[in-house]
């Protein structure tokens, strides 16, 4: 096989060679990766990692998909300047029982394991967990760069954040793993992994990283920062929201999401209006998630409610509550799935609410002037307005 083909687009492949021999011997690799349920959503950049275990998958290789429903209780401290908020159970139940299927859009099925790593982590007595603190030193813990920026300004860190590699680590080791994958933010991580499994007489994995890619507002596409693009958000918001990527991020989105080799040519001056790229960019997007027939209906979308300034042909149609004024904040929050009544607000000072393509202004409308009329909130939301 080509270690390209695998490797495309990794940062790290780490111990240098180790890879290459375990290929070698001709047998399949357990190929892993660990994703927390942070969110309902795996998003663009989130699958990139699942991109490189489907390269593996094509070589007869065994991807080992765990679910991080246990480790999301702690919450990873990759990347942050404070702990992680704690979701509640229910919260993260509801966001495992999602990814799997989410994570089949790029993965092969069938060339699957799936795994809670609750499963061996909440069998885990208190000495097996001492046994386990053993492995790494605190020192070593240490070393991480948010721990180390976090001591210098005396922010605090719990002992629960300190744990979190070694659970990781863990993972590793109740699935024996031979590969691990994930983003560059998950390299200390993946090399805890390699000690711990040494220390439980295992033969330690590769690490492989891949980057990181930059959301619609140009910082690290994180759930976290709602500035993601989900793989199983309905084909309108996928392409409306990869039309939002810069032009500048545009070659990494040809190189990393769509793997394309003819990146460079691609989006080259000369080679076609940023438009034009970032238009190829959104179907490809839209048509790996739902297929080559929604890309075009929510290309003809965006066409007639971004660009043309016109509603979309199907208007949800919603009932106005009884009254003779209607709150519009409130409106905007039931009927428009606006997130609050302070954004609703934002919105409407900012002249971003419309109805039938009039700017409304005032907090309260009359309910007659409302009926049967289409109400706008920015550019993609609509509903038609009835008594």
């Amino acid at each position: 096989m080509a270690l390209h083909d695998v490797t495309r687009n990794a940062v790290h492949v780490l111990p240098e060679g180790d890879l290459a021999r375990k290929l070698a011997k001709g047998k399949p690799l357990r190929i892993k990766l660990g994703i927390d349920v942070t969110s309902p959503h795996i998003h663009v950049g989130r699958a990139i990692p699942l991109q490189r275990m489907a390269a593996f998958q094509r070589e007869g290789h065994i991807g080992v998909l765990i679910i991080g429903d246990y480790t999301t209780r702690i919450g990873d401290p990759s990347g942050r300047s404070s702990e992680r908020p704690i979701l509640t159970d229910d919260e993260i139940d509801a966001n495992a029982r999602t990814y799997v299927e989410q994570a089949f859009q790029i993965i092969d099925r069938e060339r699957t394991e799936v795994h809670y790593n609750g499963e061996w982590l909440k069998e885990l007595d208190f000495a097996a967990i001492v046994r386990l603190t053993r492995t790494i030193t605190v020192s070593r813990l240490l070393e991480r760069d948010d721990f180390t920026k976090r001591l210098a300004e005396q922010a605090p860190i719990s002992v629960s954040e300190l744990l979190y590699p070694l659970m990781q680590a863990y993972d590793s080791v109740a699935v024996k793993a031979d590969v691990e994958l994930g983003g560059t933010d998950q390299l200390y991580n993946l090399l805890a992994g390699r000690e711990v499994q040494t220390a439980y007489g295992l033969e330690p994995q590769v690490c492989l990283t891949t980057p990181l890619l930059l959301g619609t507002d140009g910082r690290k596409m994180s759930s976290s920062y709602g500035n993601y693009i989900g793989l199983t958000e309905s084909p309108e918001e996928q392409f409306g929201k990869t039309m939002r990527i810069s032009d500048e991020a545009l070659p990494e989105y040809y190189r990393l999401v769509m793997e394309a080799d003819d990146w460079r040519e691609a989006t080259a001056p000369g080679a076609g209006e940023p438009m034009d790229v970032k238009l190829r960019l959104a179907r490809f997007v839209v048509a790996r998630s739902h297929g080559d027939g929604s890309a075009a209906r929510a290309e003809a979308h965006f066409t007639r409610v971004v660009r043309e300034g016109r509603a979309p042909e199907d208007v949800p149609e919603v009932q106005l509550p009884p009254g003779e004024s209607v709150h519009l904040p409130a409106l905007l929050v039931e009927a428009l799935g606006i997130a609050s009544s302070s954004e609703a607000r934002r919105l409407i000072t900012q002249g971003g609410v419309k109805l039938d393509g009039q700017v409304l202004s005032g907090l309260d409308q009359p309910r007659a002037e409302l009926v049967g009329k289409v109400l706008q909130a920015g550019k993609r939301r609509f509903a038609r307005l009835s008594s």
